[in-house]
């Protein structure tokens, strides 16, 4: 039997292909008009078609499923298992850090043992609920649930889990008004770390508070952590207020670190210093009226008689 030249084999073969074409054509225009096709018959051999091709379907996408969820699986393993590394770092620095507290922590009791040191006032708080706001353009206040059967003082440091929110203007029985430190009434003594320049931070009825009275303020720039001072005697010193932040027109202002729009329930400070000085000294005296024929001499009233 003759065999075909390579021309005529070439020549089946593009008819075949020619041919296959054609037919996935006409197939696929057939499937077209009867997937669109609006007839009752129509739909019931559109649903048999899809009734015999959606289990082959899923028998091939079952092993392609596996395949991926396993591969997620895998992932999300090896995710754990680079967390876990890291968490054992932290937890063996930590342990390392916790020691080296514990030492300071012993070494500074037996200091302070040693020298007698008088340590300052214990501040003792109460959390109250934030049942008001009276929130406005011109007053920023809130009410707490808390008040003088509580310990609550006038005066007394409101704080939040970040950092200060204001101070108590008023006190009943049962609950106190808090002035917002961004209210216009407002002034709190602050200090600006780490340089401790001291401030007056001013509320102007914004989110941010002016900084004002900075003693050197090429000492200071933007996001130094800001504390209360302490001066006056009526916060505790070192209460978180915020960060330093200059704006455009070139005033410091404060960004508060008390989240204000999250803000149900605050920790009302007693703080009450025992440092004040309730009177004057004996160093320098009143000088005596002198007698006749001496004269005062010296700061302290001595009494020189006059030469004859």
């Amino acid at each position: 039997m003759r065999r075909p030249a390579p021309m005529e084999a070439q020549k089946i073969s593009k008819g075949v292909s020619r041919i296959l074409t054609a037919l996935a054509i006409v197939a696929g225009i057939v499937l077209f008009v009867l997937w669109r096709a609006d007839n009752h018959r129509v739909e019931q051999l559109r649903m048999r078609i899809t009734d015999g091709v959606l289990p082959s379907m899923a028998w091939v996408t079952r092993p392609v499923d596996f395949l991926a969820s396993m591969t997620e699986d895998s992932r999300a393993l090896m995710d754990v298992y680079e967390q876990n590394k890291t968490l054992r770092r932290e937890i063996q620095h930590l342990k390392s850090w916790r020691e080296t507290a514990r030492r300071l922590e012993e070494e500074n009791a037996r200091l302070r043992a040693l020298n007698n040191v008088r340590l300052a006032p214990r501040t003792t708080f109460v959390t109250g609920d934030v049942i008001a706001d009276s929130g406005g353009p011109f007053r920023q206040t809130v009410l707490v649930n808390v008040g003088v059967r509580d310990g609550v003082l006038d005066g007394s440091a409101g704080v939040d889990g970040n950092g200060l929110v204001g101070r108590i203007v008023g006190v009943g029985e049962h609950a106190a008004r808090m002035l917002l430190l961004t209210d216009f009434s407002s002034r709190i003594p602050v200090a600006i770390q780490p340089s401790g320049q001291r401030a007056i931070l001013a509320g102007d009825g914004t989110p941010a508070p002016v900084l004002d009275f900075i003693e050197a303020v090429d000492q200071i720039s933007p996001g130094d952590p800001i504390v209360t001072s302490g001066a006056g005697g009526l916060f505790p010193p070192n209460l978180p207020v915020g960060r330093v932040i200059m704006t455009a027109a070139g005033t410091w202002r404060a960004v508060l670190a008390a989240d204000y729009a999250r803000l149900e329930f605050v920790r009302l400070l007693r703080y009450r210093p025992d440092t004040g000085i309730d009177r004057p000294g004996d160093l320098v005296v009143p000088a005596r009226p002198a007698a006749p024929g001496t004269l005062s001499n010296g700061p302290l009233g001595a009494i020189t008689p006059l030469a004859e």
